[in-house]
């Protein structure tokens, strides 16, 4: 269980909820034939921001330009939990989760609960508006500090784990002192990784006969490739250390015999998303200089103030 504040509106994080969009160029995993399983388990009445907007106003909550005005939580397990489940199991299981916070914040605060099946794990996305039972909107109070968040996940898991046993509680991060990363990191990296592939299929063709045309399809391709990697950089350096101890804990997990424990499979996992990243930043740093070079200068060309 995952919580992120929202503070303005929420166009685009509702189109993804509640899939609006034809296409998800930013999320490659989402397959869109299978959107049609998707399922609310509180499903929302009109636009998230006049749902939110709504309840802060019924309930006459005072607001400032940065008041967090809704949570978006997801609710999610491993792969494995899910497998061979019907989809009677699964909803049943996100049921639940729903019943822990409508105790915990105030059913009536819930305006989305959204599950995903057209993504490679089953997830759900709940929106609710952080208001106290004495009427105020107040995120911090709500959610609380990290000691808070901690308690938040240990009771999640023992009301969880009375009806699936099979759950594994993860390891907690006020122990391990590490931040969670978010799953578009892995999912830019992922999308990224397979761009690089393909550019470095042409790179190794490249040949004095068809060296031209070549040069050419590379430097398009990298001129979609490199704007994305920048926006990306920041995050790798943002979470480094956490991506650091998921390379060290790959290698040592390999070794493992209980490597069918979904706790470690989990981890495997990162550790593979991880292997995308090392390849991401050596592609970069290995791609020839002189496309790097005609880059650089086609975004001077395109920004004035740099031409000033």
């Amino acid at each position: 269980m995952r919580f992120a504040k929202q503070k303005g509106g929420a166009g685009a994080l509702e189109a993804h909820h509640e899939r609006t969009k034809e296409k998800y160029a930013s999320n490659p995993n989402i397959n869109t034939e299978r959107s049609k399983y998707n399922f609310h388990i509180v499903k929302p009445t009109t636009s998230y921001k006049r749902e939110s907007d709504n309840r802060i106003t019924a309930a006459g909550c005072r607001t400032r330009k940065d008041s967090i005005r809704f949570i978006d939580t997801l609710i999610t397990a491993s792969p494995e939990f899910f497998k061979g489940k019907k989809r009677e199991e699964v909803k049943a299981f996100f049921q639940t989760a729903v019943d822990f916070l409508s105790r915990k914040i105030d059913k009536d605060n819930i305006f989305a609960a959204t599950v995903h099946l057209d993504e490679k794990t089953p997830h759900m996305h709940l929106c609710f508006t952080p208001i106290t039972n004495d009427g105020r909107l107040s995120a911090k109070d709500i959610i609380g500090n990290r000691v808070q968040l901690t308690k938040w996940q240990d009771d999640f898991f023992a009301h969880m784990v009375k009806q699936f046993p099979d759950l594994e509680r993860g390891e907690s991060a006020s122990k391990t002192g590490r931040r969670h990363i978010p799953t578009r990191v892995f999912k830019q990296a992922a999308n990224l990784s397979k761009q690089a592939k393909d550019i470095n299929v042409l790179l190794a063709d490249i040949n004095p006969l068809n060296a031209g045309k070549r040069k050419e399809e590379i430097r398009t391709k990298l001129n979609k490739f490199f704007p994305s990697m920048e926006k990306l950089e920041p995050l790798l350096k943002k979470y480094g250390r956490e991506l650091a101890l998921l390379e060290q804990e790959n290698s040592s997990l390999e070794k493992k015999l209980d490597a069918t424990k979904p706790s470690v499979k989990a981890q495997l996992e990162a550790g593979k998303q991880q292997q995308e990243i090392i390849f991401l930043r050596q592609f970069y740093d290995s791609v020839p200089e002189e496309y790097k070079t005609a880059y650089r200068a086609s975004q001077q060309k395109q920004s004035p103030s740099q031409q000033r």
